[in-house]
């Protein structure tokens, strides 16, 4: 049982070995990954060492038993351990998204409902920013359409995570978030106190680490100046200094202008598309592959209604797994681990299933 591990091990050992050398980390973007894949094989041999003593432990006590009862006590409490070891072990062997560690670039755009799905989204927005201060996770305020009741038309954020180790990456829990986000509750615009559907959208792309990852060919690229606009329309920069970047091969539009300076909305506007021109690589890379290979949860169609949040009973659903809690007042305020964690363990189970079929 679980014979790739070897292979493994060898890779772990080699992987230290390079963190030692000095001249790795003259080179941050191979350090970076090496960073990253040794905190993932690292999981799996402490979970290998866990499972290996389960199995010698067990194979003694079984044996001690035989010359003195008092042993074969102690067999089905370590049979329990051995299973549970020999769960976690199989699960962190599961083939990990590769995108897993990186950082991501999230948008919200209001949908149908109006001024309210704008106002849902400004709360969309304050969720995932409480969310990512409990995780220790910097967020980025990249760029904002605001409407005139205070929400967003549209709203795009960086979130950048903490940890080298993939099962703690901010991809590795944002990208099931991208979808429909269905609210239910009595908009301040309505004056006869009846409840209301609306809809925000939620996409959640993976950052390149490096730009160098996203080869962009500069004549590829039709860039247009224009002067920003606020709310209602009112120009708020006497100056050109709003970006909308177009990639020509793929029609990918993005536009800037949350900063004063051309510059630095033309350098956001870059990363937002490289962002979504990996996303789309990804994507094209998905449909080549097998039914059995996909996630179920993170090759969702972006435009299926993943969540409902219904005010009125303070309760939360999550469509896709199941979840079902009545503490929408706290999942607002940032507590969303557990519907992520739902989430998580229903695309392990896909996976696994995957492997089995497989096999």
């Amino acid at each position: 049982m679980f014979e790739s591990v070897a292979a493994l091990l060898v890779e772990h050992d080699d992987l230290q070995q390079q963190l030692s050398d000095p001249a790795l980390h003259s080179d941050p973007a191979r350090s970076k990954r090496v960073n990253r894949r040794y905190a993932e094989l690292s999981r799996i041999v402490g979970a290998y060492a866990a499972w290996t003593q389960g199995v010698e432990d067990l194979e003694a006590a079984r044996e001690l038993a035989k010359d003195d009862e008092s042993f074969a006590a102690e067999v089905p409490a370590l049979e329990q351990s051995l299973a549970e070891a020999e769960e976690k072990l199989r699960r962190l062997l599961i083939p990990r998204d590769p995108d897993d560690a990186r950082d991501v670039i999230m948008e919200i755009k209001a949908g149908e409902g109006g001024a309210e799905s704008m106002l849902f989204a400004a709360d969309l927005l304050r969720m995932y920013l409480h969310y990512a201060e409990s995780k220790g996770w910097k967020t980025e305020l990249l760029e904002r359409t605001e409407s005139d009741l205070g929400g967003y038309k549209d709203v795009q954020i960086a979130v950048k995570g903490n940890s080298t180790d993939p099962a703690q990456g901010v991809w590795a829990h944002l990208k099931y978030e991208g979808g429909v986000h269905r609210v239910q509750r009595v908009p301040a615009t309505e004056s006869q106190g009846r409840i209301h559907t609306s809809a925000a959208g939620v996409l959640v792309f993976p950052e390149v680490d490096e730009p160098e990852e996203v080869e962009i060919n500069p004549n590829d690229l039709k860039i247009d100046v224009f002067r920003s606009s606020g709310p209602g329309g009112q120009s708020v920069n006497t100056t050109d200094s709003a970006v909308r970047i177009t990639h020509l091969p793929t029609g990918i539009v993005v536009s800037m202008q949350n900063e004063k300076s051309q510059l630095q909305n033309r350098e956001a506007g870059m990363r937002v598309l490289r962002a979504r021109i990996l996303a789309k690589q990804q994507e094209e890379l998905d449909a080549e592959a097998s039914a059995a290979r996909k996630s179920q949860i993170r090759t969702v169609d972006r435009s299926e209604r993943i969540r409902t949040y219904n005010f009125p009973e303070n309760r939360i659903a999550d469509h896709r797994t199941g979840y079902k809690a009545y503490n929408l007042d706290q999942v607002m305020d940032g507590a969303l681990e557990p519907i992520i964690q739902s989430a998580i363990t229903a695309d392990e189970e896909s996976r696994l299933a995957a492997v089995g079929t497989d096999s």
